[in-house]
């Protein structure tokens, strides 16, 4: 594995020191993840008992093919952990999520487990949010409407930024798993998330956005030393 992959598998085996027997996981979305669902497996296999919620048809596909065993959230509406990498870090564990194009059910999930661990590589943690375009999952119904309404607010909040459909590597729209489009703005700096978080919620026609705020527990953050817990265990 190149470097980045190894620290993010490093991240991903420390994040499983934590998994239980008998635990409800919610498995995340994102090329960190999937190493934590790769070893997960490799767990199950040797007679660890857990089920896992994933957060895209992406992960369910990996869980699947590795026999993870899968619910879903009406089944089992309360998780015990839920594992999830992210874009950026903040010093207070705020996130940006959402490069994968799975935030909204990412976001269901976390919210539903007791505790979240962010598993990532050191190059995610920032001093501020904003450096990575953050990404707003919207209805298409009224676009042109939603994203003019969109850049007000980021206006509003300090950080007027560039609003770009997401496209697919063959230059089709990216529509998510829940057949909605992703916006991504490209704001620099985010001088308050919170504040803003709650602003775009406010917007009609935005499904969710990639700002997780006062939902991660700790993060497991890999570096050429090792892997190490930030925040409150």
């Amino acid at each position: 594995m190149s470097d980045p992959e190894a620290l993010k598998r490093d991240a991903a085996a420390k994040a499983l020191s934590f998994v239980e027997d008998g635990m409800r996981l919610g498995l995340g979305t994102g090329s960190t993840a999937k190493h934590f669902v790769d070893l997960l497996a490799e767990r199950v296999a040797g007679g660890l008992k857990v089920v896992g919620v994933p957060t895209s048809e992406v992960t369910r596909a990996q869980a699947e093919r590795l026999k993870v065993p899968l619910t879903t959230l009406d089944e089992t509406p309360e998780l015990d952990l839920t594992i999830d990498g992210a874009d950026e870090i903040d010093p207070a564990l705020n996130l940006i999520k959402g490069g994968g194009g799975a935030l909204l059910r990412e976001k269901i999930v976390a919210a539903a487990s007791a505790r979240m661990i962010v598993i990532a590589d050191a190059s995610k943690q920032v001093p501020a949010l904003g450096r990575f375009p953050l990404p707003i999952e919207v209805n298409m119904f009224g676009l042109e409407a939603t994203r003019r309404a969109i850049a007000g607010v980021l206006a509003a909040a300090g950080c007027p930024a560039a609003l770009t459909v997401r496209n697919k590597p063959d230059g089709h729209v990216f529509v998510t798993d829940g057949g909605h489009i992703i916006l991504d703005a490209a704001c620099g700096r985010i001088a308050d998330p919170a504040a803003l978080a709650a602003r775009l919620h406010a917007v009609p026609g935005v499904v969710e956005h990639g700002l997780f705020i006062g939902l991660a527990s700790f993060a497991i953050i890999a570096s050429p030393g090792g892997a190490e817990v930030v925040g409150r265990v």
